[in-house]
């Protein structure tokens, strides 16, 4: 039921963070995967990288906010490693700045990488994916999805505008046997993350620290490899019913109100 082999999974953003977890984790499961940067640098370094895990990926630089280039790059795809069967729009950035001190061009970067590029990207496979019976789509959401908080005013109106997005292709192509759900990720453990997680000076958490572990039920940061079992079930036949849903994987968080201080 969780077995991905003879799939064709395509991960943007792959070559690092989250997107390299949840590749590998394609791939543990038997899924063909392709990753995408939009630079040869960042791309090269992380075909290395998934090497020394003993992972085979085939990777590809495209912009994925550039439409033409992104259905150039899935023809390419689809005649050297085969038809995608799942697509992970996970490739994304984020600007904290406050809103009334950020520039409408920042504001409309962040909408593009992280909303309208799985717009495209979802709109070059879906096609193939009705030809061939069905396909899995997976957006990395955020829970930003469904709480505010200062400075990232664009990237949650991006990220609730991705949810609403994957609701949207469920409602459209379920028929089709094409499943979309999202994944909204909490806050994880990784090397950019790290300095907010460093003990300060004299011994005690980094604010930010303790204010993440208060507020989250599991007491702790999530690592990124909580992500890879939700990212399989997403993938595969064992998600056959479920569309239109994000997943969140936040030790709890959205569920609740934090503790007394």
């Amino acid at each position: 039921m969780f077995s991905l082999k003879g799939k064709v999974a395509l991960v943007t953003g792959g070559a690092h963070g989250i997107g390299y977890f949840m590749a590998k984790a394609l791939y543990n499961a038997g899924a063909t995967v392709v990753v995408n940067s939009s630079n040869e640098a960042s791309l090269s370094k992380g075909v290395e990288e998934y090497k020394k895990d003993g992972v085979t990926v085939h990777g590809y630089v495209f912009d994925v906010t550039d439409e033409v280039a992104v259905t150039e790059a899935i023809s390419k795809i689809e005649k050297e490693v085969g038809v995608i069967d799942i697509l992970v729009n996970n490739a994304g950035i984020i600007k904290r700045i406050p809103m009334c001190d950020m520039k409408v061009e920042e504001f409309k970067k962040v909408i593009d990488v992280d909303l309208t590029a799985p717009f495209i990207m979802a709109k070059a496979v879906i096609p193939n994916m009705i030809k061939k019976g069905g396909g899995k789509i997976i957006n990395v959401c955020s829970m930003m999805s469904e709480l505010g908080r200062e400075t990232v005013s664009a990237y949650a109106s991006a990220k609730g505008g991705l949810k609403m997005l994957t609701r949207n292709i469920a409602s459209e192509y379920g028929k089709y046997n094409i499943q979309c759900n999202g994944i909204g990720p909490g806050y994880i453990a990784t090397e950019q993350t790290a300095p907010l997680r460093e003990l300060q000076a004299d011994g005690s958490r980094h604010p930010f620290d303790k204010f993440i572990i208060g507020k989250t039920p599991a007491e702790r940061w999530g690592n990124p490899e909580d992500l890879e079992g939700p990212t399989v079930f997403l993938a595969s036949k064992a998600s056959d019913f479920v569309n239109g849903h994000v997943l969140y994987v936040d030790g709890g968080i959205l569920a609740y109100i934090g503790k007394q201080i």
